[in-house]
């Protein structure tokens, strides 16, 4: 009998990390895969490309209408989408009010203490943001993922919180199994984006497991409530998630435990690449500025 393999999507927020993270499962199932996606947003939109439809019962949502989590059965929350794919979202509380972690580790300790679990190959958590505290760093924490696969672009933002998703990684992997499986690069079309990625890569000690180019045919799908290989199965964007797949498919075992950079490393790789400006040149740019307002 095959292991459960417990994975795990992080990244920046709007980074595409459902978005990817989706098409990547569908693309598994076409592997012979059997997958749980158990989604920690309390948008819950990480289900909504397999399932086709707007954001399902949550359930936290489910929980309070009953009464309690103890009167739920997995079926009131758990659905099925595409070729067989099940999905879960965890939810959470109003914005503003309570915290939201608190429902993933609600849904993981229901699932995982009411048989959700059986029968499949892969459990996939798709994480809220860069969040690596409290609720949302239970895959983490608790030795649920053993393998995290950091969404990131060329973007600079992107790349500081996946350098920080590795130290979250790093804090937890000495007292447990969760490893960094590596970096999926979601293409944004920034400058030398390839060339950034697999440097960010090598300074975590880990590698860039795929790029993914920017395709419009990623929003024609979503905007059908579908993932590209759905939608448009014979697409060479649908090639990329297959691609992308089967690297996850054939990384078991593979993880490390990563090796996060200060932000004065981070600055210096971006200052390499021509993403940030120095000091020097900073001041400069603003004292030509005053220079221009003052005349």
């Amino acid at each position: 009998m095959t292991a459960l393999r417990q994975i795990a999507f992080y990244g920046k927020g709007g980074i595409g990390k459902s978005t990817t993270s989706q098409n990547t499962l569908a693309a598994l199932v076409e592997l012979d895969q059997r997958i749980l996606i158990v989604g920690c947003d309390p948008k819950a939109d990480s289900t909504r490309l397999i399932l086709n439809a707007k954001a399902q019962d949550t359930v936290l949502h489910m929980a309070a209408e009953m009464g309690s989590v103890e009167d739920l059965e997995v079926e009131d929350v758990l659905r099925t989408g595409y070729k067989g794919i099940r999905c879960v979202e965890s939810g959470g509380p109003e914005p503003g009010v309570g915290c939201a972690g608190r429902g993933v580790i609600t849904a993981i300790n229901f699932l995982e203490e009411n048989g959700a679990y059986d029968d499949v190959d892969y459990v996939s958590y798709d994480v809220l943001g860069d969040v690596v505290c409290g609720g949302f760093a239970m895959p983490i924490r608790e030795n649920k993922a053993q393998e995290i696969y950091i969404v990131m672009s060329g973007e600079m933002m992107a790349l500081y919180a996946a350098n920080n998703i590795s130290k979250g990684i790093l804090k937890y992997a000495t007292s447990g199994s969760v490893r960094l499986g590596g970096l999926i690069c979601n293409e944004r079309q920034t400058d030398r984006e390839i060339d950034l990625s697999e440097a960010l890569a090598a300074k975590l000690g880990t590698k860039l497991i795929h790029f993914v180019p920017r395709d419009n045919v990623v929003q024609r799908a979503e905007l059908r409530r579908m993932t590209v290989l759905q939608y448009a199965p014979d697409s060479q964007q649908a090639d990329e998630y297959r691609a992308l797949a089967t690297k996850i498919h054939e990384n078991s075992g593979k993880g490390v435990i990563p090796t996060p950079i200060s932000m004065d490393e981070l600055e210096e790789m971006l200052l390499e690449f021509g993403l940030m400006q120095s000091e020097e040149d900073r001041l400069k740019a603003i004292a030509e500025a005053e220079a221009k307002v003052a005349a």
